[in-house]
């Protein structure tokens, strides 16, 4: 048992939960952050899908990204910070502010807390969406010494607000930061077994084929990670010494097309999906009518791929592979009876 303490902020998200999961599994007493009192038992619900009855081992703390009450007493006495809230909305919203402002300052306010507190090191969840934005057509692999230019075109606001929290908080550790350590994980399409009903945004896309609800698939492309592996490289980025001052790509293989997630669906588990790809022009009519098509009409037909050779090469991460998390993140949703139609 280690009898150490983490902060994890945002335990009722998809990611954050699991990472409670990862955290008790190894013998952390967790502390988490959920807005009200309420969020507690929604919490402990998704722990007991996941295998886990904490007990006393779990602990909650009421604090928001977008004002400072609450945090100084969320980080007291931990050990370990593991930032993982930040919004990830399913649509555009109606300003890119609404994004930016509360996870650029929400990140400031934890890391402020934890350096106050005397916290030991600060993980930061990031994205592959700080890294892979704003780069033009350009068909390569990404690595963690890129950076999204904010400034490019097709940008999106969630892209701009992972970009400029994480830049914010890497300036803030370096200027202000005294003795507090940071590293970064930096996930692409985080997918795997769901634990609750409210659906994480990646989620959705499996929902959405098994539903049969695209009645012919985007020309999209998405490099995947199992929600299990993140959780196993946070921790992994917490405790090694070698992940200080580092990010880390999150990436379990090579960049599918959501034609190929199909297919898997369809071969393993005998799901009626669709495997037919739209024209992109049909694709660009629609995202007029549905707003959650609006983010990706700029990402027609590239291929982004991602490398996580640097978190397997130093801190021994091996993750699931495409296959594997795309059917346990089916089976969770067929389990859960949260596809409305038969696979």
């Amino acid at each position: 048992m280690s009898g150490e303490s983490v902060l994890v902020t945002g335990g009722s998200g998809f990611v954050g939960a699991h990472c409670i999961l990862r955290l008790l599994d190894a013998g952390y007493t967790v502390r988490t952050t959920v807005r009200s009192p309420e969020r507690e038992e929604h919490v402990r619900g998704l722990l007991r899908a996941g295998g886990a009855e904490p007990g006393e081992a779990l602990g909650f703390a009421y604090a928001d990204l977008t004002s400072d009450e609450g945090w100084a007493t969320a980080v007291r006495g931990c050990d370990y910070v593991l930032h993982v809230a930040s919004p990830f909305p399913a649509t555009v919203p109606r300003h890119e502010d609404d994004l930016i402002v509360p996870a650029r300052d929400g990140a400031l306010r934890v890391l402020r807390a934890a350096r106050d507190a005397g916290v030991r090191r600060v993980v930061l969840t990031s994205s592959f969406a700080a890294m892979s934005y704003g780069h033009g057509g350009i068909d390569r692999t990404f690595t963690e010494q890129d950076w999204t230019n904010v400034d490019g075109a097709g940008v999106s606001a969630y892209a701009k607000s992972k970009t400029l929290a994480e830049r914010a908080a890497w300036d803030f550790v370096d200027r202000e930061g005294a003795s507090l350590e940071l590293a970064v994980v930096n996930p692409v399409g985080v997918l795997g077994p769901v634990l609750g009903a409210e659906v994480s945004t990646s989620s959705t896309l499996i929902q959405r084929l098994l539903n049969r609800e695209l009645p012919a698939l985007p020309r999209l492309s998405f490099a995947l990670v199992d929600v299990r592996d993140v959780a196993d490289l946070h921790v992994r980025a917490m405790t090694d010494p070698a992940a200080q001052g580092e990010r880390f790509l999150a990436v379990a293989g090579e960049t599918l097309w959501i034609a190929d997630i199909a297919r898997v669906l369809r071969d393993r588990l005998g799901a009626r999906v669709p495997t037919r790809e739209a024209p992109d022009l049909l694709v660009r009519l629609a995202s007029r009518m549905d707003a959650s098509l609006r983010p990706t009409v700029h990402e027609l037909g590239k291929v982004k791929r991602a490398s996580a050779d640097k978190a397997r090469r130093v801190l021994g991460w091996r993750p699931r592979s495409n296959e594997e998390l795309i059917v346990d993140s089916a089976r969770s949703l067929l389990d859960l009876g949260l596809v409305k139609s038969a696979a």
